[in-house]
């Protein structure tokens, strides 16, 4: 997933000037580019409406370094308060909760000018799971295996494998790939038509400026049917696919590959496990045979669904959850994306609506991060967390400078990204205070992670004295400097 374009170009000069506003006052220019190049950091925004993604592209998305949002289902959906009623499409029409087809254009035009692409979460191996006949968001009547207009019952797979056509077990590739997921009319991929119709939805979607999709349970559609549906769109469009890794299981994410990158569910499990045990391991997270090559994988802390069945860290795991995603954009293995959403404790409940169910546009506070205070449906923006933004700008500068400099002690890890960057992350109970040896070029840098105003660490003779509190991290970069 090569997310960079040319409209990253106009960003660079803001990121020269060090506008992640790490240090309060404004840097020198540096003699060399500031801005290594590294911007291919994506941000799940999780039931933002369209207009609050316009909005955030340009005050804060662009500006701090993201190179692509991936957006919520687009198309109409069942009626429901619930979060998920958004992954049961009722047609293709690009009319939602979160705002109409109009808005979404106007939407990605925005994020274009901020330098900031834009994804799309594509509902295409079912329609819904409802068994009583009803009415979508726009206006469109539907069945269980009937959309007038679209498909047909004979649009749709009837396994026959299992009492009710449901998967019941994910150690049968056929009952994965051609039974129900809970209930959820699954479409008949390997036809001509329902390939047309899909293929048709994303062209229509790439009409608006879209630059990529998120292949919802791609994992449910065999490899060989996204590759003839997405070998019908333009080069170069991006594709990204859900393909959940199962031990023992005869479905795998390598067996993707060849259509697109691949969602490594394994790094967000495994990161979760290392912060809790010994930190360090988190260094080699990627590098064994039990994950995708870097360049197939797109990596994450945690989404939509991780969040809520515990599988992964969320924001309620605090500076955890902060340090974890420090982690992800200070290595170099796979593609990372960030996450942002809403608080919840019900398991299905779904973001802040008014009294017609269309979502309110996102608020993020005046100081969101791990230590804030958040009650049910309260917008968490972890992408606006410090410590995230910050190592997005980090990324940024570092680019694809490689890792030197590993230090490990206790719950401690510092790492170094060729002469660009350096990071620090204290896992611990307890204050660290030690000396690094670092690639920075003698001089002193700002904290790029700290909120505060800048305090120089300095280099001297290749070495960094560092303080960093229990459960915290520091970083600093060649384009923020005092």
């Amino acid at each position: 997933m090569t997310h960079p374009t040319a409209r990253l170009a106009a960003l660079l000069g803001a990121l020269a000037l060090g506008l992640l506003g790490a240090c309060s006052s404004t840097p020198e220019p540096l003699a060399t580019p500031s801005d290594g190049g590294g911007h291919d950091v994506g941000v799940e925004m999780f039931q933002w409406t369209w207009d609050a993604i316009a909005t955030e592209c340009t005050n804060h998305l662009g500006p701090a370094g993201y190179a692509w949002v991936l957006t919520s289902p687009p198309q109409e959906h069942i009626l429901g308060s619930q979060w998920w009623t958004a992954y049961q499409p009722v047609s293709y029409q690009v009319e939602s909760r979160l705002g109409t087809r109009e808005q979404y254009a106007a939407m990605v035009r925005t994020c274009h000018a901020a330098g900031v692409d834009v994804w799309a979460d594509a509902v295409v191996n079912h329609m819904t799971g409802q068994d009583t006949p009803g009415t979508g968001w726009a206006g469109s009547s539907y069945a269980h295996y009937d959309y007038p207009g679209i498909y047909t019952d004979s649009d749709f797979h009837h396994c026959g494998l299992t009492a009710d056509d449901d998967i019941s077990s994910y150690k049968d590739a056929e009952q994965v790939q051609t039974c129900e997921l809970v209930n959820l009319a699954d479409l008949a991929t390997e036809t001509e038509h329902v390939r047309a119709t899909i293929v048709a939805y994303l062209k229509d979607l790439l009409s608006l400026g879209v630059d990529g999709f998120r292949i919802d349970a791609a994992k449910h559609i065999p490899p060989a049917d996204i590759a003839a549906i997405v070998g019908q769109l333009p080069k170069g469009t991006g594709i990204a696919q859900e393909v959940i890794r199962g031990g023992g299981e005869p479905i795998t994410p390598e067996q993707y590959t060849a259509n697109g990158q691949v969602y490594e569910f394994s790094w967000g499990k495994d990161i979760q496990g290392v912060l809790a045990g010994t930190p360090a391991l988190a260094l080699d997270l990627g590098t064994t045979s039990r994950y995708l090559p870097s360049d197939d994988a797109v990596i994450f802390v945690d989404n939509h669904d991780t969040e809520r069945n515990g599988s992964t860290l969320s924001y309620a795991d605090g500076a955890q959850y902060a340090l974890a995603n420090v982690l992800m954009l200070a290595g170099t293995y796979g593609t990372p994306e960030v996450y942002t959403g809403y608080a919840f404790s019900d398991h299905d409940a779904g973001p802040p609506q008014d009294a017609e169910g269309h979502v309110l546009d996102a608020a993020c506070g005046d100081a969101p991060g791990p230590a804030a205070t958040y009650t049910d449906g309260d917008w968490v923006c972890q992408h606006r967390w410090p410590a995230i933004e910050g190592m997005v700008g980090w990324r940024g500068v570092v680019g694809g400078a490689p890792k030197v400099d590993e230090w490990s002690q206790g719950d401690a890890l510092a790492l170094g990204r060729g002469d660009r960057g350096l990071v620090v992350v204290n896992a611990g109970d307890h204050e660290l205070r030690t000396e690094l040896t670092t690639s920075l070029p003698d001089g002193a840098y700002c904290d790029v992670l700290s909120t505060k105003d800048c305090a120089p660490s300095t280099v001297k003779n290749g070495k960094l004295t560092v303080t960093v509190p229990a459960a915290s991290a520091q970083a600093w970069d060649v384009a923020r400097r005092p």
